[in-house]
């Protein structure tokens, strides 16, 4: 037998060690998060419209919180920005700047998902978000199938929110 073929179980098992911890960090971080029915959101988006989340319901749809200052935010930006182009996405800005500020940065990068500022972190506060990006998937209904903590695929997201829609 050839090292390699040898080697083959050895990878698995540190592969498999891996996604194990993977999981068990995931599920750590987001011990605290709501489940079943997500809570109420109300307020105005940058844009000027207003919303609720239950304008989301009815379908699959992602509540994203972020912040202009987080660079592992930055990565994620460009597949939220995709995923709301179809899917029904509301995003949560936590920074204490002003929304001029903020509506600069998205220009500035280039993107235009719905946002909603949250300077006195009140909605985070709901949600128990105690870091971002932090990512809730909910399904038709508005009860919250999935939350995720720190960087997320565009890919995983778009898998969650298929999964929240069966």
């Amino acid at each position: 037998m050839n090292k390699t073929k040898r080697r083959w179980p050895r990878w698995l098992l540190e592969l498999a060690l891996v996604l194990l911890a993977f999981v068990l960090l995931q599920a750590w971080m987001t011990r605290d998060a709501p489940r079943g029915p997500a809570p109420d959101i109300t307020g105005v988006l940058l844009d000027g419209t207003p919303v609720t989340l239950a304008d989301l319901h009815g379908k699959p749809a992602l509540v994203h919180f972020w912040a202009t200052w987080c660079p592992v935010c930055g990565l994620e930006q460009d597949a939220i920005d995709a995923i709301a182009d179809d899917h029904a996405v509301l995003t949560v800005v936590i920074d204490e700047g002003q929304a001029d500020a903020i509506r600069a940065y998205m220009r500035e990068e280039g993107v235009d998902y719905p946002v909603l500022h949250d300077p006195g972190n009140n909605i985070a506060r709901d949600y128990a978000v105690r870091g971002v990006p932090a990512s809730f998937i909910l399904d038709p209904a508005g009860n919250i199938r999935f939350v995720a903590r720190g960087y997320t695929t565009g890919i995983g997201l778009r898998l969650r929110l298929w999964w929240a829609g069966r």
